[in-house]
């Protein structure tokens, strides 16, 4: 088996500029409460990713870097049209093996991403899917890059996750399945994964604008991924 350090760890991710992310927490959020979220959210991945058993840590953002990139982190900006293409791009430029996650589940350990990079880098493996409860992926791996793995699946959809390890196996692509996390979309999705991941900053942050605004925060569900 391939030692663990071999692998490369991706965050592609936007920098939080209110009304550009996390639109679907608004409301009952403002515009501005949504990107304070999705910062806090974006800094606890880093920092998983950061403490990770990988060799190599790399942000591949659309937007200038703040003070929420840690050193260590490599960084890269996005290049393609469309979500399909900058991650494919995501995976060309850093090329192989790499595994590519979003700023959408802050509560992602660094355990779960070694055991993602472990089994990346098992023997007849080439590819890696985590679902996502809305039917999406949370993570992605190639042992090499393979644009046409991404390009022309669609994403964003309740399908997604299904497309994409069917696409993967139209390639001839071997696909281990890691646990199935809860993307934050949706104020009941930041809900229950401040109530997961209670130490995270992502959850500070949301209790502290949910009792601002009266929000009550009870739970709607919990990843399926153990921690």
């Amino acid at each position: 088996m391939t030692s663990i350090a071999a692998a490369s760890l991706v965050v592609l991710a936007k920098r939080p500029v209110a009304g550009r992310v996390k639109t679907r927490l608004c409301p009952p959020l403002t515009s501005e409460e949504a990107a304070a979220l999705a910062q806090a959210a974006l800094a606890d991945t880093l920092i998983a990713v950061l403490k990770a058993p990988v060799a190599r840590r790399v942000a591949v953002l659309d937007g200038e870097p703040g003070p929420w990139l840690p050193r260590g982190i490599e960084l890269i900006m996005q290049r393609g049209d469309g979500l399909a293409e900058r991650i494919a791009s995501a995976f060309s430029d850093v090329g192989g093996p790499a595994l590519l996650i979003g700023s959408d589940t802050p509560q992602v350990s660094p355990t779960l991403l070694g055991a993602a990079a472990r089994a990346l880098l098992s023997t007849g493996v080439d590819a890696v899917l985590g679902p996502a409860v809305d039917g999406g992926w949370w993570i992605a791996g190639l042992r090499r890059p393979t644009p046409a793995a991404f390009c022309g699946v669609a994403m964003s959809t309740d399908t997604t996750g299904s497309e994409q390890l069917a696409r993967f196996g139209a390639l001839g692509l071997s696909v281990a399945t890691l646990p199935m996390l809860r993307d934050v979309d949706r104020i009941n999705d930041a809900r229950a994964v401040a109530i997961e991941a209670p130490e995270t900053m992502f959850a500070a942050t949301f209790r502290a604008l949910t009792h601002r605004e009266g929000m009550e925060m009870e739970p709607e569900g919990r990843s399926l991924a153990q921690r």
